[in-house]
């Protein structure tokens, strides 16, 4: 167990414990408000941290009841998932940057580090603050230079689901991975919190096949889709225990495109966006969320239905991996002829996507060198045929550890679809 895993056990008991005697008194309490500045943690007993899967939270530090962050403007490495990576540029070593968390009506000074070739900003995208604080380049201050650090200092306000991104050159920055969310949590929360409280920032690239990083020129035909910067099968599941209260907070910052978030297995209700609570007589129930791009979208669901299930943009060409778009349709083609005079000059020629695609990545076919296209992940009866912003929602009965992968899903007897016998389709009166 490394240090962190201790500190988040630690923070999950004090967590635990402080919903036991209540709440809201706890969160009447302020984590060493007086202490000079001391080693940066992540960890704050007022609330149950946010799981940002393959990321991370920012530590702070308390100083004089102030919470201090330091974020850094950099480029970073970055692997989409395996077989395809790429210089980025980030925060603190990642992209998306580490989630910030709060309490609603913290004072908070965030130091931001410019380490980039060139100026930057940073916008708190949906948080009310002084207009001197909102971070737009040339508008509300001087861009930070590149090796200088800025201080941006308010209060939160409001309790919710908020992104940070720059507001200088976003058509650059943002497209390279430098973008992040921010949760503030209510000082006196209402009714059930969350056993499981998720962010996952959305976002598409341009990446050329074989290219070293992703192209910040393009406007509308992006190939590579990310849930917190991952395409599937890089994403990590969202492993919950049934019974738990699960919230998925999403955040889009995508160049154009909406996402229609779709979960299988579940009806959810969506609670919130970034402008606040929506009452709960005006919660519909849903299965798709669209998250707007700019925007931030907050589902909760009681898992009561264990399985491994789905949940992805629902618009095709978002569960794809580096799918290329400019050649003929083949679909229904019958080209046996043409196919044998190609291979007689073109050894080894095979004619593609005449019966469809979904086996095409199943071929093992050479690709460029860092690419990933057609690119699908392995499952419980065979190959996923679907990449890019997919993940699994993992529901288990008994649980012991929600850091660990519980495997796939053992249906009980009888409840996979499986091939219908003569007698069955006999007996039911359907012809095939």
């Amino acid at each position: 167990m490394n240090r962190r895993d201790l500190l988040m056990g630690g923070a999950a008991a004090a967590a635990a414990a402080a919903v036991a005697r209540g709440v809201a008194e706890a969160q009447e309490e302020s984590p060493s408000a007086t202490d000079a500045a001391g080693p940066a943690t992540d960890v704050d007993p007022r609330y149950r941290p946010v799981v940002t899967p393959n990321g991370s939270s920012l530590p702070f530090r308390m100083v004089d009841g102030v919470k201090v962050f330091h974020l850094v403007a950099e480029p970073v490495r970055h692997v989409f998932t395996d077989g395809l990576e790429a210089n980025c540029w980030g925060y603190n070593g990642s992209t998306p940057g580490p989630t910030i968390e709060a309490v609603e009506g913290d004072r908070v000074r965030i130091y931001v580090t410019n380490n980039l070739r060139e100026p930057t900003t940073v916008h708190w995208h949906g948080v009310i603050l002084p207009a001197g604080m909102d971070g737009v380049g040339g508008l509300t201050q001087r861009p930070i230079p590149p090796g200088q650090t800025f201080r941006y200092e308010f209060t939160f306000q409001h309790a919710g689901t908020f992104m940070y991104h720059p507001h200088w050159d976003e058509m650059t920055q943002m497209a390279l991975g430098m973008m992040g969310m921010l949760v503030v949590h209510p000082r006196r929360p209402r009714g059930r919190q969350p056993d499981r409280d998720f962010a996952i920032m959305l976002s598409e690239w341009s990446i050329p096949m074989g290219s070293a990083r992703p192209n910040p020129l393009e406007m509308n035909d992006f190939n590579v889709l990310t849930m917190n910067s991952k395409a599937f099968p890089g994403t990590e599941p969202l492993v919950v225990r049934r019974g738990d209260l699960v919230r998925i907070r999403f955040g889009n910052l995508s160049g154009i495109d909406n996402h229609p978030i779709h979960l299988h297995g579940y009806s959810f209700r969506i609670t919130a966006t970034d402008g606040g609570e929506i009452p709960r007589s005006a919660q519909e129930p849903n299965t798709t969320v669209l998250v707007p791009t700019g925007a931030c979208r907050v589902i909760e669901l009681v898992a009561d239905n264990p399985g491994d299930w789905a949940m992805h943009c629902h618009m095709t060409h978002h569960i794809m991996n580096q799918m290329g778009h400019d050649f003929p349709n083949m679909i229904g083609a019958e080209l046996p002829v043409a196919t044998r005079r190609i291979r007689r000059m073109i050894p080894g020629y095979m004619t593609m996507g005449t019966d469809g695609m979904a086996e095409m990545g199943e071929m093992d076919m050479p690709v460029p060198d860092n690419s990933i296209p057609m690119r699908g992940g392995p499952g419980a009866f065979g190959r996923i045929d679907m990449g890019g912003m997919f993940t699994i929602l993992k529901v288990r009965e008994d649980l012991t550890s929600y850091d660990e992968d519980p495997g796939w899903y053992e249906h009980p007897q009888g409840t996979v679809a499986r091939p219908a016998t003569a007698a069955e389709l006999a007996a039911d009166g359907v012809e095939t």
